[in-house]
């Protein structure tokens, strides 16, 4: 495999680029794929078997550009497809995971909340992963729909996005939760909102700095980190609108980028 090969990186819409900024972050040499799956978001609502079928297409795209790691930037697609993705193919795949075990050691109050979507919330692979980290901390789930299309729509500071995110923590401030897990990578977007509500001494945790740093050991381990001095690039796709597509991944990603729309094949 070649060092300078891209890492591609697919979300259901604009939540994973969190998880991007964090690997840029981190691996500033790093050519990196994009694709925004937005024209089914959100994923939180739809079936197990619609997302595995998403996600399968959409590794099968960025396979055609040889990268030599995939990351799935979505907790959701994580818990439905992740298994699936690595039995079917090759390449070594980093996925996502709410980060319930540095909540729980994080926690003085002994309540951890978690916001997640309603798929993630319903799956197999949470419920193991709270079975594993639960320990004797107290972890109460909020699903919480409507705010990935919320953050899809580009409104982050919006009254209806700040009213949803009152209903959906003052449950867990009532509880005296002190740690709240973001466990959408749609929502560390909204963390300065959240933090707005609930007050800077309870602690938000989110997943993309653990991300990036699992897949520069993937790399360091395959020894495919990218030694080319210059700084690696960005390509964004979507399966949606791509001039709205672009207004909104521009505004998230901090500057002006260029969208592609995903061929009709992949849509």
């Amino acid at each position: 495999m070649d060092r300078s090969a891209p890492i591609g990186v697919f979300d259901s819409g604009m939540g994973g680029l969190t998880v991007l900024q964090a690997i840029r972050k981190a691996l500033p040499q790093e050519h990196l794929l994009y694709i925004a799956d937005s024209a089914h978001a959100p994923y939180g609502d739809k079936s197990l078997e619609y997302i595995q079928q998403r996600a399968l297409m959409l590794t099968r795209f960025l396979l055609e550009y040889g990268p030599k790691a995939l990351v799935i930037a979505s907790n959701t697609t994580t818990a439905a497809a992740a298994d699936l993705l690595r039995s079917t193919f090759p390449v070594p795949i980093v996925a996502v995971e709410p980060a319930l075990k540095l909540a729980v050691s994080s926690t003085k109050t002994g309540v951890v909340g978690v916001l997640v979507t309603v798929a993630t919330s319903q799956s197999a692979r949470f419920a193991t992963l709270l079975e594993r980290f639960r320990q004797d901390i107290e972890v109460i789930i909020q699903p919480a729909p409507g705010l990935v299309e919320q953050i899809e729509a580009g409104e982050l500071t919006s009254s209806t996005t700040r009213a949803l995110v009152e209903y959906y923590v003052t449950p867990l401030l009532s509880a005296e939760a002190d740690t709240i897990v973001l466990g959408s990578t749609h929502y560390p977007h909204l963390r300065p909102l959240i933090t707005d509500i609930v007050g800077p001494e309870v602690m938000l945790i989110d997943t993309g700095e653990a991300v990036a740093h699992q897949l520069r050991r993937v790399l360091e381990a395959g020894e495919l980190l990218n030694e080319d001095p210059e700084p690696g690039g960005e390509q964004f796709w979507t399966s949606s609108n791509t001039q709205r597509a672009q207004q909104v991944i521009s505004l998230l990603w901090g500057t002006s980028v260029d969208v592609q729309q995903l061929p009709s094949t992949f849509i």
